[in-house]
């Protein structure tokens, strides 16, 4: 057959503008081809530092995404009862009046009752800031929900994580080790990566219940049952302690692991680090036959062994105690094999192979370097052992402590920031003392005043707790910062409405969302959630949740439910800012950000929620974006990007800063800094010298360009934190010492869950429930397709993906007699869905799973109302909830990581029985569709027809 003529040099348009993809959150560089002023074709730019050309099939449907039916064309006032999807179009005026009037008012009075929180948004450094300047404790963007405990078990253990934080070293690893990543996530570098391994010839690992996507293509795929990964990897470590396979030169150089931790039982101050007069921890030196303090100390340092302190009591190296730990037999190979379903040989094998290539297949670069101490290095020596892991590991009540395993493991055997291990990405690492405290204690909240600082940080103990000091009350509406979650670094967001409509810990007035759909996809409990926003107090009438507004550029599920509609633009019709302030899109080997740009204007009556943000900002008058006579600072967030610094000299973007645009990282405002931004194919980029590539936690040359860069003012090495203090202070808290303590109801959970080593223990979920009536897991995966629910409006992408199946394992099928295309009843202690069940062989046998998101409320989206989505398509939501089993003791316990308050999405236990057909061929449970409609349902939709010849 002859292939037909085409002509593959010939231009798709008549401009091509460089701008940044927001079809997943990579963040790639794009080339958008326009033609006669529309969007022609999308490809990857072959000069951008994270895809460098490569671009999946998302990032091309782009163009689907931007003219997609589903856009909101102007701002709406609800003009009905919620849900009924009534609104009226109102001018931009009377949409920012109303906003103004309705925050103005609770910001003169009580500036907690707004609660701002924010989705998948790349804007956090501005929406805080926003919150911070009212003056509400109640902020926080969408980490809770997604993958917190992954971020600060990273930051608590090595400053620094995996996806923004880190990345494995590609080129040169010889042992890729992959746990619980969704097809989507990071989709560009991990399948380039990926195919660099294979390439190499390395040994590709994949940890996941489920065998799509990633796993699909490793070497060794081993299928674990959810909720159990921090004991596998426990296991490992066990291993690798009884063959002593691991680095002890590193842990001495990089490590607390000879840090003397006291131990007096009953004391204050037991199992805490034992310091000297200046507070710097304390070490046994052997070559000098003394306590020494841990910075100044030489390489002949114990690691074991009591000593004793200056007041006559005894301590150990945190190392001791490790050791301790880990070799006993509870943490075998046999033991864990009862609770992950993975055979012991294979986890021995698994250790044995981490071993052997970490100490026999090292990496050695004739590269010399200078570390902190001003040693001087002439190679850098690499362990070819990398690992990544995301939400699969984190999104479990036990995923705080797994997390922290899973960097524990690296550190064991040297693979942090080596060649070929993990390396981080700037302005990463980050020691726990370079990132702020949390402010929100509702004591120092005050009428018209910014909050004290920022929202979201690091607690180092009790004492930076967001609480009520006399009755351990939390202070902020999602209790984070709390005795429920003390750790919780990115907030709680999917406790917001539920919180709020129980008046726990108190009342609201504004509830304030952007790109958060929290009415369907992105809440447990959907059903009670969408109850909860439209339930009204009996005794007025009035919503429980007094006003609600939401900003998003699509006519999502939520919409119906909001009182005013911001409506925002696409990506391709705004500025958007990748800043080194909030996710950077660094690369091990360079510092980047980056910028989006109206590369089309807006044929509706939109605008970007970045500047609306800033213009109801100056009509409140907020500080930081008014002048002394209360005029507005900043037009828009054009201008805001250029002209605004967080302090002098760091502004938004890194890149030609400076009058004359020649600085990078610190420099004043530049008036041309956009342009110059476009110029370069709308990112900046800045090489780290060779010798500054590696070992960046203790890199004398990379910590003197952090601080030439802005990361801080000063060096800021890491110290690995094998055992972790500040989890120490709050088991002590528990125990009854210390000003602050917990109110006695948290105090075992605390001393469960905050051991300064880590540990595992079952989900909590798990632990409340009959294992026995519910004998099954069940969890979802994000198709590669897909971004959460963003593609559902892309006609191109709904081709892939239209429903979902229950994807059930075959032993299953074979036990309750399910076959491909049977219906099943899926119960959990807290609903029941009626599905459509595929059977599957390619998955951990007692776990059944489905994509995410694909199912779809009719009347959204602009979808039809028989679409497959909204008839067939459904969500696991249903039968998930906000909050753990009642324990009869009255209090409402989020269902949760009890550390971070991270959700704990894939803890859910179900049993399946056998249906009938459903008559219609549909899925339960069903709503009704919601009313309001952004634009009819296309019978057809076509694109591109105007340039057919």
């Amino acid at each position: 057959m002859r292939e037909p003529a085409l002509e593959l040099s010939s231009p798709a348009g008549d401009e091509v503008r460089k701008t940044t993809c927001y079809m997943c959150a990579c963040r790639c560089g794009i080339n958008v081809h326009l033609r006669d002023g529309k969007v022609r074709y999308i490809e990857g730019n072959r000069d951008h530092p994270v895809n460098k050309g490569v671009l999946c099939a998302k990032g091309s449907a782009g163009i689907m995404q931007h003219y997609a039916p589903a856009r909101l064309k102007a701002p709406l006032l609800r003009d009905g009862p919620r849900g009924s999807g009534k609104f009226r179009e109102i001018s931009w005026e009377e949409a920012l009046e109303t906003a103004t009037r309705w925050l103005g008012d609770i910001r003169c009075s009580s500036p907690e009752k707004l609660a701002f929180f924010t989705g998948r948004d790349q804007s956090q450094s501005l929406t805080s800031f926003f919150a911070q300047n009212f003056g509400t404790p109640n902020y926080s963007a969408h980490g809770g929900f997604c993958s917190v405990n992954m971020a600060a078990a990273g930051i608590y253990t090595i400053g620094g994580a995996f996806w923004e934080f880190g990345a494995p070293d590609w080129d040169r690893t010889k042992l890729f080790v992959l746990f619980g990543v969704a097809e989507d996530h990071d989709s560009n570098p991990i399948k380039t990566g990926i195919a660099k391994v294979k390439k190499n010839g390395a040994r590709f690992v994949s940890v996941n219940p489920v065998r799509t996507g990633y796993s699909a293509v490793a070497d060794n795929w081993i299928g674990i049952r959810p909720g159990t990964d921090g004991l596998l990897i426990l296991a490992v470590i066990h291993e690798l302690l009884r063959t002593r396979k691991i680095d002890l030169d590193y842990l001495i150089r990089y490590t607390n692991a000879a840090w003397l931790v006291i131990r007096d039982e009953g004391a204050p101050d037991d199992g805490r680090f034992a310091r000297d007069e200046n507070g710097e921890p304390l070490v046994y030196d052997r070559a000098a036959g003394a306590l020494t303090p841990a910075a100044s100390a030489g390489r002949e340092v114990s690691l074991s062994g009591s000593v004793a302190l200056p007041d006559g009591r005894q301590a150990v190296p945190s190392f001791q105690l490790l050791a301790e730990k880990y070799l006993d037999e509870r943490y075998a190979p046999e033991a864990a094999e009862k609770e992950t379903g993975v055979a012991a040989e294979t986890i021995r094998g698994l250790a044995r192979e981490i071993a052997r290539v970490a100490f026999e297949e090292e990496i050695v670069l004739d590269q010399p370097w200078t570390d902190m101490k001003g040693e001087r290095h002439e190679q850098m020596i690499g362990r070819p052992v990398s690992f990544h892991a995301m939400r699969g590991i984190s999104a479990h009540s036990n995923g705080f402590q797994t997390c922290r395993a899973l960097h524990l493991l690296q550190v064991l055997i040297g693979s942090i920031d080596c060649p070929g291990g993990f390396r981080y990405k700037p302005p990463y690492p980050k020691p726990v003392d370079a990132h702020p405290r949390p402010h929100g204690r509702l004591v120092n909240v005050r009428p018209n005043t910014p909050l004290m600082g920022p929202h979201l940080g690091f607690p180092r103990g009790p004492e930076d707790l967001a609480i009520s000091v006399e009755d351990g009350r939390a202070n902020r509406i999602d209790k984070a910062f709390s005795w429920h979650a003390p750790l919780s670094a990115h907030g709680l967001m999917h406790m917001v409405i539920s919180n709020a409509h129980a008046g726990d810990p108190y009342e609201i007035d504004t509830l304030f969302l952007y790109m958060a759909n929290m009415a369907w996809n992105s809440s447990m409990n959907t059903r009670s959630v969408i109850e909860m926003l439209e339930d009204r107090d009996e005794e007025t009438g009035d919503y429980k949740i007094p006003h609600i507004i939401y900003a998003d550029a699509y006519n999502s599920e939520m919409v119906a439910y909001a009182d005013l509609v911001f409506p925002d633009t696409t990506y391709l019709e705004r500025h958007d800012c990748i800043s080194l302030l909030d996710r950077p899109i660094s690369e091990p080997e360079s510092i980047n950000d980056a910028i989006r740009w109206p590369v089309v204007e807006p044929d509706r009556d939109v605008r970007g929620f970045q500047s609306v943000l800033i213009d109801l900002a100056g009509r409140l008058k907020l500080p930081g974006f008014v002048d002394e006579a209360g005029e507005p600072l900043y037009r828009d967030y054009a201008d805001y990007m250029v002209r605004h610094q967080r302090k002098p000299g760091i502004g938004p973007l890194a890149g030609w800063r400076g009058e004359d645009g020649t600085a990078s990282g610190r420099g004043d405002a530049n008036p041309e800094q956009i342009e110059r931004y476009k110029e370069n194919g709308a990112f900046f980029a800045r090489h780290i010298p060779p010798e500054a590539q590696f070992f960046k936690h203790a890199n004398a040359d990379y910590q003197a360009l952090a601080v030439e860069m802005g990361f801080f003012d000063k060096p800021s090495p890491v110290t690995f934190q094998l055992y972790c203090e500040v989890q120490q202070k709050f088991r002590l808290a528990a125990l009854g010492h210390g000003e602050i303590q917990p109110p006695v109801m948290f105090r075992e959970r605390l001393l469960e869950a905050f051991t300064p080593l880590p540990d595992w223990y079952q989900p909590l979920e798990e632990a409340a429930i009959d294992r026995e009536e519910y004998p099954y897991h069940a969890i979802t995966q994000r198709p590669a397709a897909m971004y959460h629910s963003w593609g559902s409006m892309n006609a191109w992408l709904r081709q892939i993906h239209t429903s979902n199946p229950m994807f059930v394992p075959g032993e299953i099928c074979d036990e309750v007699g399910l076959k491909d295309g049977d219906w099943a009843w899926i119960i959990s202690p807290h609903g029941r869905i009626l599905v459509p069940v595929k059977r599957s062989e390619a998955v951990n046998s007692k776990t059944m799973w489905t994509w995410n998101a694909i199912g779809k409320r009719g009347g959204a989206w602009a979808l039809d109302r028989q679409s497959p989505e909204v008839k067939k398509g459904f969500l696991l939501n249903h039968l998930i909830n906000e909050l753990l089993p009642p324990k009869g003791d009255g209090m409402r316990w989020s269902n949760s990581d009890p550390v971070t308050g991270q959700a704990a999405w894939y803890d859910l236990r179900v049993r399946v029985e056998k249906a009938d057909p459903p008559p219609l061929g549909a899925s339960e449970p069903r709503f009704d569709a919601t009313g309001y409609r952004s634009n009819a349902a296309p019978e057809e939709l076509r694109y591109g027809q105007e340039w057919e010849t």
